[in-house]
């Protein structure tokens, strides 16, 4: 079975993310092992330097590397990333179910993004979309997707 991690730096405070996000995650229970870790943001002042905002980032970075699945797929979420249909995240599904590495772990950044150093590590670069989103709605967007790319695998409805 695969396992996919999924490590977002913030919380989730509003109670309408939370209920979606768990609902996903219920979902998701009869496809794979799903674990969802949250890493406390580093707090930055009113108006933070290029500097301050690179040092806080790489602070966070290395708190998701110690949680990353050993010897899996690492996807970061970045706006620069490659956008990818529905029927391509359940082709990456596929891809790591028959790769002899079943796991995957996704990264979703807090407002400042992500350091540079974790997504050039990264396997996959992936954008929701040109527009932005708040993180914490990013994080419900990608479990929905995740669920989709299953659905798809087997032939659901769901995705019509």
């Amino acid at each position: 079975m695969l396992s996919i991690r999924l490590i977002c730096v913030g919380k989730l405070k509003e109670r309408f993310y939370a209920e979606a996000a768990a609902e996903y995650s219920k979902r998701l229970s009869a496809f794979c092992r799903l674990e969802l870790i949250e890493i406390a943001e580093e707090r930055l002042g009113e108006h933070p330097s290029a500097a301050e905002i690179e040092a806080a980032l790489n602070r966070e970075a290395e708190q998701i590397e110690k949680k990353l699945l050993k010897d899996g797929t690492l996807v970061c979420l970045c706006v620069e990333g490659e956008q990818m249909e529905s029927e391509a995240i359940a082709g990456l599904l596929t891809r790591a179910e028959n790769s002899g590495r079943p796991r995957l772990s996704f990264v979703i950044g807090g407002s400042f993004g992500l350091a540079e150093k974790l997504k050039n590590r990264a396997d996959l670069r992936l954008s929701m979309s040109k527009m932005t989103f708040p993180h914490h709605l990013a994080r419900v967007m990608l479990l929905e997707q995740i669920y989709r790319g299953f659905q798809i695998k087997e032939g659901s409805r769901y995705h019509k």
